[in-house]
């Protein structure tokens, strides 16, 4: 039995123990509410490069080999991840040593010394690179859809960066942001496996009870909105056109977003799904289509990603635009229904396995305001009807929510063919 403690320490910081009995390792993370949206005016990529700085040394780890030396010696392997409206730090250690693990993330947190930036600009541009063509134009359709989602807005730039904003960083950007957001009232320290909270709280206290720092400061709301289906074209030199489909989507506090995570399955969420059997089984026309579902504070989208020959990327647009009014349109059969339900209920208890899935579920949760135990996802889910799911599929995938991106080596006259079959699909709304 899993069972979740949480405790405010004094200095704001939020830790959370989730007490795995029936497993032999930990997982130890540490949760900060900074991201790409807090990024500042050309300084996109800030808080990533902030999360790869950290890892070059500390007060009391001179250099990046110290710090994996560091974990090494108490069985883990350190990484971290920076997204939209978080940073993650995170580790999986022997559960003997978690009080070591805070140690060292802690040092890394409270005590970096900010060095190695220019390794790192060289480093994390050619990460960049690798989202752009020859000519220098981003080709990956994640950040296309996001600038055609939220316009001007920091949720539509690249978490990563542009080259310009990379090269211009400075040691005074990191120690700001550091200093800014980099706080215990915005942080949530999470250790999930056979551990007892008693002794997690205690380490906790240890490590950071020294940390200090204000309030986070307020981000940017996102205000602007395209109000017509949005199409880009973008050249590149592949094999295949990369085709996402994007539509405005749901806040993670939405009463509606677990009808959203059946309508995911639903549509391409594995083997029988709709989309899957559709296009990849029955015309042979992709290898794979997967779903992916962005969630923020206030506002979120569905995305749908495929691949395809040139010749073959009008009729995938078709094809799928045509699932997607018909999921609109028609409630779902009851036996399809209850296989996804019961397919993300089965999921979710295998989840009870992975020491990871419990710190995030926990860990993050905690850093949004969002937690949920794993009972109370799977009786949502069990309660949502057909009804929901076509309720919800009327009002996502109205047309002027749309936004189509397509990467690769595009034929003349494909844009054009491609707003006849978006104008189509809008007449059937």
């Amino acid at each position: 039995m899993i069972k979740s403690f949480s405790h405010t320490m004094t200095n704001g910081l939020r830790v959370v123990c989730c007490e795995m009995p029936h497993l032999h390792s930990a997982e130890l993370a540490v949760y900060l509410k900074v991201g790409g949206r807090n990024d500042p005016a050309g300084r996109e990529g800030l808080s990533h490069f902030l999360e790869h700085t950290l890892f070059r040394g500390t007060a009391d780890f001179s250099s990046p080999l110290e710090i994996e030396n560091a974990f090494e010696a108490i069985g883990g392997a350190p990484n971290a991840a920076t997204d939209a409206e978080s940073t993650c730090y995170y580790s999986r250690i022997h559960p003997d040593h978690v009080r070591r693990g805070m140690e060292i993330f802690a040092s890394m947190l409270m005590r970096p010394t900010l060095q190695g930036i220019e390794i790192e600009k060289r480093i994390i541009a050619e990460e960049a690179r690798e989202d752009l063509n020859e000519l220098g134009e981003e080709v990956n359709p994640d950040t296309i859809a996001s600038r055609l989602l939220w316009p001007r807005h920091p949720l539509g730039m690249p978490t990563i960066g542009t080259l310009q904003s990379i090269d211009a960083m400075t040691r005074d950007d990191l120690e700001a942001h550091l200093n800014r957001y980099y706080v215990p009232a915005g942080a949530v320290v999470v250790v999930a496996g056979p551990v007892r909270s008693h002794e997690v709280f205690a380490a906790a206290g240890d490590a950071f009870g020294d940390w200090r720092g204000g309030a986070l400061p307020p981000h940017v709301a996102v205000s602007r909105r395209y109000d017509t289906p949005q199409i880009r074209y973008v050249r590149d030199s592949d094999s295949q056109m990369n085709l996402q489909l994007a539509f405005l989507g749901l806040s993670r506090s939405d009463k509606r977003f677990m009808a959203q995570r059946i309508l995911r399955r639903l549509l391409a969420g594995g083997g029988s799904s709709r989309l899957h059997l559709r296009l990849r089984e029955e015309l042979g026309i992709v290898y794979s289509v997967e779903a992916a579902i962005g969630a923020y504070e206030e506002t979120g989208c569905l995305a749908i990603d495929l691949s395809t020959a040139p010749e073959t990327l009008l009729q995938a647009v078709e094809v799928t635009l045509a699932e997607l009014a018909d999921v609109a349109a028609k409630p779902v059969p009851r036996a399809e229904l209850e296989r996804i339900r019961q397919s993300y209920v089965y999921d979710l208890e295998y989840s009870r396995d992975s020491a990871y899935e419990m710190g995030g579920r926990y860990g993050w949760g905690e850093l949004m305001g969002v937690v949920r135990s794993i009972e109370e996802d799977q009786e949502e889910a069990r309660r949502i009807s057909a009804e929901d799911v076509q309720d919800l599929s009327l009002m996502l995938f109205r047309p002027e929510n749309l936004r189509l991106v397509a990467v690769g080596p595009w034929k003349n006259g494909m844009k054009k063919q491609t707003l006849e079959l978006v104008e189509r699909y809008a007449g059937k709304f």
